[in-house]
C-alpha cells in the first residue's frame, strides 16, 4: 500500500527560498569562486611572465631602480648569445638525449614491474610493492653518493649512460602503472592466454595499448624531472661537451663577473619551452592518468 503525500503547507512554502534568490546565491557563489582562481592565476604566472619581459631587456635596465615591467628597448642580445658565444646546440642536444632514452626507459621498464606487480602472481610480490612504496618515500639526494661512487667505478663518469643509467626505473611511474593495470579485466586477458598468447604478448597486445593515459602522465613527469635536473648533470659531466641546459645555465650565466641576468632568463626562457609545448599537447592525458591513478 502506497503511502500518501503530506500535502504542502504555507509553512513549508515560506521556508524554500524563492527561485530569484536561489539564482542569486548560485551566482554570487561562482562570481566568487572564479575571482579567487583568477588571482590564483594572477600570482602564478607572475614570475612566468617577469622572466619572459626581463629575457628581452639589457642588464642596465633589469638593474635600475624602480624597476620596470615593460621593457623600454626590447632586444633579443641575450638569446642570440646563447647561439653565438655559447655552444646552446651542444647543450640542447645532450639535454634532450638524456631525457628522451630516459623517458622511454621508464614507460617500457616501468610498465614491466607494474604490469607484474598488478597481474601477476609470484613469491615475493607483497614485500616488492611495499619495497617501491618504501622508496617513494626516501629522498634522491640519500642516494647520491652510493650512485656516484658506483659510476665511478664502472668507468662511466662523464658519459651519457652516467647521466641516464640511474633514473631509467623511478619508483613513482611503477606505482603509477601498477595502479591502472589493476583496473584493466581480468576477462581480457583470459581470453588472450585461451587463445595461447603469453605472458610478454599480452603486455605488448591487450595491456599497453589501454595504458595511453598513465603512459602519457609518466612521460611527462619523467622529461620534467630529467630536463630540469642539475644536482646530478652537475656531478657526473666533467666537461663541457657533456653539460646539460640547467647545468650550461647555472655555470656560464652566473660568473665570477656577478650575474647576468638577461642571460639567465633568456636560458630559462629556452629550458622552459618545450616542457611547456609537451604538457599542451599531453595535458588531456596527463589528467586523465592522475584521476585513475587512485582508483584502486
Amino acid at each position: 500500500m502506497a503511502l500518501a503525500t503530506p500535502p504542502v503547507t504555507a509553512v513549508d512554502r515560506l521556508a524554500e527560498p524563492a527561485p530569484g534568490r536561489r539564482r542569486r546565491r548560485f551566482t554570487t557563489g561562482r562570481a566568487l569562486t572564479y575571482t579567487v582562481l583568477t588571482v590564483g592565476v594572477a600570482v602564478w604566472l607572475l614570475p612566468f611572465v617577469w622572466m619572459v619581459l626581463g629575457s628581452v631587456k639589457t642588464q642596465r635596465e633589469i638593474l635600475i631602480k624602480p624597476p620596470t615591467i615593460w621593457p623600454e628597448n626590447p632586444t633579443g642580445d641575450n638569446f642570440a648569445r646563447w647561439f653565438t658565444d655559447l655552444d646552446f646546440g651542444q647543450f640542447f642536444t645532450n639535454s634532450v638525449v638524456v631525457a628522451v632514452i630516459t623517458v622511454l626507459g621508464n614507460l617500457v621498464f616501468c610498465s614491466m614491474v607494474g604490469y607484474a606487480l598488478a597481474k601477476m602472481d609470484f613469491p615475493g610480490k607483497r614485500v616488492l610493492f611495499t619495497l617501491v612504496m618504501v622508496m617513494l618515500m626516501v629522498p634522491g639526494v640519500v642516494t647520491f653518493v652510493p650512485l656516484f661512487v658506483q659510476v665511478t667505478s664502472l668507468g662511466l663518469l662523464n658519459t651519457y649512460p652516467a647521466l641516464i643509467l640511474p633514473f631509467l626505473t623511478q619508483p613513482l611511474g611503477v606505482f603509477l602503472m601498477r595502479q591502472f593495470m589493476l583496473g584493466i579485466p581480468e576477462p581480457l586477458m583470459e581470453a588472450a592466454r585461451i587463445d595461447g598468447a603469453g605472458e610478454l604478448r599480452i603486455f605488448a597486445r591487450v595491456v599497453m595499448p589501454l595504458c595511453g593515459p598513465p603512459l602519457a602522465t609518466l612521460g611527462i613527469l619523467t622529461f620534467l624531472g630529467s630536463w630540469n635536473n642539475f644536482l646530478w648533470p652537475l656531478v657526473a659531466a666533467q666537461s663541457q661537451d657533456m653539460y646539460t641546459l640547467p647545468v650550461a645555465l647555472s655555470l656560464y650565466a652566473t660568473g665570477q663577473q656577478g650575474t647576468d641576468y638577461g642571460l639567465l632568463l633568456a636560458g630559462a626562457v629556452l629550458i622552459i619551452t618545450p616542457i611547456l609545448l609537451l604538457f599542451v599537447a599531453l595535458q588531456r592525458y596527463f589528467i586523465q592518468g592522475v584521476a585513475t591513478a587512485g582508483l584502486k
